[in-house]
C-alpha cells in the first residue's frame, strides 16, 4: 500500500521504516528537511510540503499524522483543502480522544475518513513492532489492514493465552485491535499510558526503598525536629540495584519489559548521575484520571503516580512552603536549622 507520513520524529520515522521494510510505499514529510532526507535515503519518497505530499499520493489517499497532540489541528488545517472524498487521515499520536470526535466530524463533512491509532512501542518499535489500538469506521479500518499487520509485532511475539480459544477473525493476538468507533483507539491508549504511569512509579519506589536500606549504616540528626530511625541495626543492607533488577527479570512475578528497561538503565548508569529526576507527563495520565473521576472509578495508584510526576518538577513547592509555614506558626518549628 501507499501511505503519506507526516512527522518524522522518533516514532514517525521508525513507523515509516517498518512499513518500507514490509514493502509498502511511504511518502514522507517533516518540517525538518534533514529528517525527510534521512528517510528518503532509506527508501521513502521525500516531500517538501503538505501539498507536495498529497500530490504524490494516488487517490484513495491515506495520510498518517505522527506529531505532538498540540500540533494536530494546525496540520489538519493545512490538509483539509488538499484532500478529496474517499481519503483517510490517521492520527497515530497521543491525542485526547475527545478531540478525535470533533476532528472526525470536521473531516466527515468532506467525505474524508478519520482513524485514531494509539501506538505503543517507543524507540524499540522498529524491531519489536508496535502495539496498535485503533478507532474509526470499520470498513476503513479493515481496508487498511495490510498497514496494521506490517506495523504490529505478530502473534509469535507472545505465548498464546490459555483458554482464549481459536482466534479466527480476531487480531489482538497479532498486536493490533480495532477497539471501536472514533476515539476508541486513543481512549484505550490513554488508559494504557495511565497504567504505565502506575507501573513505572511502583518500580521506582521499590528501588528507592532498596537504596535506602543502608540507613542504619549512616549517622542521623537527632533532635526534636527529626523522627529517629528506630532499630538502625535492621537497616544495614547495601543492595546493588542493577543486580536486583537483573534477577527480577528472570522468573519473577514483576518481570516485565519495564523491568528490562530499568535493568538496562542501571547497567548504563548505576548511580543515575545522568538524570535529574524531573519526570514529564504528556497528558494521557491526566486524561485517564479525569475519565476515572467522571466514571466514578477509584484509581488511587494512577492518580498518585500522576501527582508524583508533578512533584518531581517542583510543582509542590507552594504546598511544601505552606506546610513549613504552618509548622512554624503552631509549633515554632524552624526549617532553617535543617538547611545546608
Amino acid at each position: 500500500m501507499q501511505l503519506g507520513m507526516i512527522g518524522l520524529g522518533r516514532m514517525g520515522a521508525n513507523l515509516a521504516r517498518r512499513l518500507l521494510r514490509a514493502g509498502h510505499e511511504v511518502v514522507a514529510y517533516d518540517v525538518n528537511a534533514e529528517s525527510v532526507a534521512e528517510l528518503a535515503a532509506d527508501g521513502a519518497v521525500g516531500a517538501s510540503s503538505l501539498a507536495d505530499l498529497v500530490a504524490r499520493l494516488a487517490p484513495q489517499r491515506t495520510v498518517w499524522i505522527m506529531i505532538p497532540a498540540g500540533f494536530v489541528d494546525g496540520t489538519l488545517d493545512g490538509l483539509v483543502g488538499l484532500l478529496d472524498a474517499g481519503d483517510t487521515v490517521i492520527d497515530g499520536g497521543n491525542s485526547y480522544y475527545r478531540d478525535d470526535l470533533g476532528r472526525a466530524a470536521r473531516l466527515g463533512e468532506l467525505g474524508v475518513d478519520y482513524v485514531d491509532v494509539g501506538t505503543s512501542g517507543g524507540v524499540w518499535g522498529l524491531e519489536r513492532g508496535y502495539c496498535l489500538m485503533i478507532g474509526g469506521p470499520e470498513t476503513t479500518v479493515r481496508r487498511l489492514d495490510p498497514l496494521w499487520r506490517a506495523l504490529a509485532p505478530g502473534a509469535g511475539e507472545a505465548e498464546p493465552t490459555a483458554g482464549r480459544g481459536e482466534p479466527a477473525g480476531r487480531t489482538a493476538q497479532d498486536g493490533y485491535l480495532h477497539c471501536g468507533p472514533t476515539g476508541a483507539g486513543h481512549f484505550v491508549k490513554m488508559v494504557h499510558n495511565g497504567i504505565e504511569y502506575g507501573m513505572m512509579a511502583s518500580i521506582a519506589e521499590g528501588m528507592a526503598i532498596l537504596a535506602g536500606a543502608d540507613a542504619g549504616l549512616t549517622d542521623h540528626v537527632v533532635d526534636a525536629e527529626t523522627a529517629p530511625l528506630r532499630d538502625p541495626e535492621n537497616y544495614r543492607y547495601r543492595f546493588d540495584l542493577g543486580e536486583v533488577a537483573e534477577v527480577w527479570r528472570r522468573g519473577s512475578v514483576v518481570g516485565s519489559w519495564l523491568m528490562d528497561l530499568t535493568a538496562s538503565a542501571l547497567a548504563a548508569d548505576p548511580d543515575l548521575t545522568g538524570f535529574s529526576g524531573r519526570v514529564s507527563d504528556s497528558g494521557e495520565g491526566r486524561w485517564t484520571v479525569l475519565a476515572a473521576v467522571e466514571e466514578g472509578v477509584p484509581t488511587p495508584v494512577i492518580s498518585a503516580a500522576l501527582t508524583s510526576r508533578f512533584a518531581s518538577r517542583g510543582l509542590d513547592e507552594v504546598a511544601s512552603k505552606i506546610l513549613s509555614a504552618q509548622r512554624a506558626q503552631f509549633g515554632g518549628h524552624d526549617e532553617r536549622k535543617h538547611l545546608d
